[in-house]
């Protein structure tokens, strides 16, 4: 059941701030986000391809790669949910679908994504994310580990 929580709390989570970087007014942004001592900066960006705008010329694609990429992340949660153990994968899993399925939702709804901040981090200032994003990077990143752990374990 945390599983499940997890999603939906990354899916409203997303929704809910991509809602009001949309709601607010275009000159309001880039901006500095105040508690973070200029480390986080918000903007208000509308992706229409993959990350960094990817094949933004093939709408198609652009619904129908997320799409299927979710699809596969939603069966292997679905076979991994009801075993025991599997613990780092099934969060990874989670994680993937929490901010996939946000930004799937943009894709279908609005035709875009909203991306809203960026870090102030050498080669990474210039990338607008949005939490979704870092959900499936996470995600990934933790699925990624657990098989590694797993073929470790196994030789």
């Amino acid at each position: 059941m945390a599983l499940i929580l997890l999603i939906v709390i990354i899916l409203l989570a997303d929704l809910a701030v991509k809602s009001t970087i949309e709601e607010a007014d275009p000159k309001d942004f880039p901006k500095e986000l105040d508690c973070t001592k200029g480390f986080i900066t918000l903007h208000q960006s509308r992706n229409q391809g993959l990350p960094m705008g990817m094949l933004k010329d093939r709408p198609e694609l652009v619904r129908l790669i997320p799409l299927a990429v979710l699809s596969a992340v939603t069966g292997i949660f679905l076979w991994l949910f009801p075993r025991k153990g599997h613990r780092l994968e099934k969060v990874g899993a989670a994680l993937v679908l929490g901010g996939g399925l946000s930004n799937l939702y943009d894709r279908m709804k609005r035709g875009y994504v909203v991306d809203y901040f960026s870090v102030r981090v050498e080669k990474l200032k210039k990338i607008v994310f949005n939490l979704g994003d870092i959900a499936v990077f996470l995600g990934a990143a933790v699925m990624f580990t657990a098989e590694l752990i797993e073929t470790v374990r196994e030789r």
